[in-house]
């Protein structure tokens, strides 16, 4: 039998060295191979993740580096059992793709009210004021103001400027006008209701309100038959914790008001506007196009979460203490967490997916996160991936950000300006900024905004270690895929509102603008004013302050009955409704 073909050599040919050559070069390339293996050890990057979690763990290590081979442009290479799993630095061909949907074109923001919509000045009554206390951070409270505002359109009462929350976990002493434009807030509504600065005066002396809660997702008819017979009795009604109390179903017009609310009546000051366009113009700088990222990685929001990130027994440890502080707070699965896709996105995770939809290493991204678990060590992976890295801090000078720093609702109003205005934004979260700027973004011409599919991406993270950087991004654009922004992703009507505000976008047709907006199966089927004189049917009770907030539902018990459309789509925030509170305030935003 012939000997076998050696590669590079002539047949039948084998290359062999001299015995007394051969044992001090393999001593020499023996010890030249410890030396490289402990020079990769030190020089590495900070781990990648535990491809369970996205954080490294003392029985499963991810180390994240340049090919040497390649220079310092190179790849970035991760090692796990001597696999290896490479990020390119370049992007793939599309690019386009990555800033712009192609169908965005052909839709537009309208809010106009209809015809039938009567001005402020006739539907406004005498005698009727609402009083609004928001409940949460910046961005619940913002939905608060928003719902605020239909609601008195709804009651025909006049509203004094709701009372932003002071109190809670976020501890933000800042008023209505230290955040929002407050003389163009009343006047730019001035057509749809009457709004008055202080509450009102009778005989020298601020009339008292009757304090009354009201109970979620309440609809139109609720206010009317619960909250309108204590108005004309006690004419100043004074609504508390209020966030979520307006049903996500309402007519078109009051579906536009929301969004002449949400888009256009709601301003930031100058001063929070002027440093959020600074900043906005420093990223320009940086390149032509930019991502902002909304971070939550905080350890509250992850103690909550009940899922485990890969910091072994320290974190364990960890997070269980701060989860005891809440007793309603039962055990979860980590494991069934992240199944269900419950478990915030870690940042490396966040960075591994960006890269594998193609966006380039040298892309500028902008992070607005409040405390980071693990520091620097959690963000290293990201920084990795995304060297051009920034921060509201890291582009501000100490003087520019000091009249803002001991207010967190400010500080989040400078990071909503920056994501607002990106040219793709991504958060790990499904917090209220999220939702709102994915909303807000469909609006004003649905601007790239990434989604992740947390549920379909939790086992494509599970088998990466398994797979080419090549294979691997082509699972995730494939998993991607009707979570980037694009218009007509999420079913017409489906979700919620802020997050899907289709009352309040058109379509254009044969070029040509028209005032049609693409669906109307998130409205309740009542008249266009959305107005109802007559409370039809038995009375409901007057809830006050001390009682409890009642049910949750979107409509009355009798409504189905009546032939009201429910959703039957369960809250993203039906989960915290059942702890505590406090855990509510701290995942608001």
């Amino acid at each position: 039998m012939g000997q076998p073909r050696r590669r590079g050599y002539p047949h039948g040919h084998h290359h062999r060295c001299p015995r007394r050559i051969a044992l001090p070069a393999a001593a020499l390339a023996l010890l030249f191979l410890a030396v490289s293996l402990l020079s990769v050890s030190l020089l590495s990057a900070p781990p990648l993740a535990d491809p369970r979690t996205g954080l490294a763990t003392s029985s499963s290590r991810r180390f994240l580096r340049r090919d040497p081979t390649n220079g310092s442009g190179g790849e970035l290479v991760g090692t796990e059992s001597g696999e290896a799993f490479s990020v390119p630095t370049h992007g793939w061909i599309g690019q386009d793709d990555l800033w712009h949907s192609k169908l965005a074109s052909n839709f537009y923001g309208c809010c106009n009210s209809s015809s039938k919509y009567l001005d402020s000045s006739i539907t406004t009554q005498p005698e009727r004021y609402l009083i609004v206390v928001t409940s949460g951070g910046l961005n619940q409270q913002r939905t608060g103001i928003v719902d605020a505002v239909v609601a008195a359109r709804i009651l025909n009462a006049t509203l004094v400027v709701p009372k932003l929350d002071q109190t809670s976990f976020w501890k933000d002493s800042s008023n209505f006008s230290e955040i929002f434009d407050i003389d163009w807030f009343i006047s730019f509504l001035a057509k749809d209701i009457k709004i008055i600065k202080e509450p009102p005066v009778k005989g020298g002396k601020a009339m008292k309100p009757y304090k009354m809660r009201v109970p979620r997702k309440c609809t139109p008819r609720c206010y009317l038959n619960r909250i309108l017979p204590a108005l004309l009795k006690k004419h100043v009604i004074r609504m508390t914790k209020y966030d979520y109390r307006l049903s996500n179903k309402l007519d078109t017009d009051l579906q536009k008001l929301r969004c002449r609310v949400n888009y256009h009546a709601l301003r930031f000051t100058d001063p929070i506007q002027e440093l959020g366009e600074k900043l906005i113009q420093q990223m320009r700088e940086k390149s032509r196009y930019f991502i902002a990222l909304h971070l939550r990685f905080e350890p509250d929001m992850l103690a909550f979460s009940g899922c485990y990130y890969g910091g072994g027994e320290k974190e364990r440890r960890e997070l269980a203490a701060i989860r005891r502080r809440w007793r309603t707070l039962h055990i979860r699965d980590p494991e069934k967490g992240r199944r269900q896709g419950r478990c915030p996105l870690t940042p490396e995770e966040v960075g591994l997916m960006l890269r594998a939809l193609g966006y380039r290493s040298d892309v500028p991204i902008y992070v607005a996160s409040g405390e980071i678990y693990g520091g620097e060590d959690t963000l290293a992976p990201l920084k990795a991936l995304f060297p051009n890295f920034h921060t509201k801090e890291t582009l501000s000078g100490e003087e520019e950000l000091a009249p803002f720093l001991k207010f967190s609702s400010r500080m989040a109003a400078i990071d909503f300006i920056v994501c607002d205005e990106s040219d793709a934004f991504v958060a790990n979260n499904i917090g209220n900024m999220a939702k709102i700027l994915a909303g807000r973004r469909r609006y004003f011409g649905h601007k790239r905004t990434i989604r992740p599919n947390a549920k379909q991406l939790y086992p494509l993270f599970m088998k990466r270690g398994n797979m080419s950087w090549d294979a691997f991004s082509s699972q995730m654009r494939i998993i991607q895929k009707g979570y980037m922004g694009d218009p007509m992703e999420i079913t017409p009507g489906r979700g919620e509102f802020h997050v899907n505000p289709a009352a309040c976008i058109c379509e254009k047709i044969g070029g040509y603008s028209v005032a049609k907006s693409i669906s109307r199966s998130n409205q309740e089927p009542v008249n266009d004013t959305g107005i109802r004189k007559a409370v039809v049917g038995p009375p409901y009770p007057v809830y006050t302050d001390e009682e409890a907030d009642g049910s949750d539902t979107e409509d009355d018990q009798d409504t189905t009955a009546r032939g009201e459309m429910i959703d039957a789509e369960p809250d993203d925030d039906s989960v915290v409704r059942q702890e505590d509170p406090e855990l509510e305030e701290i995942l608001s935003d």
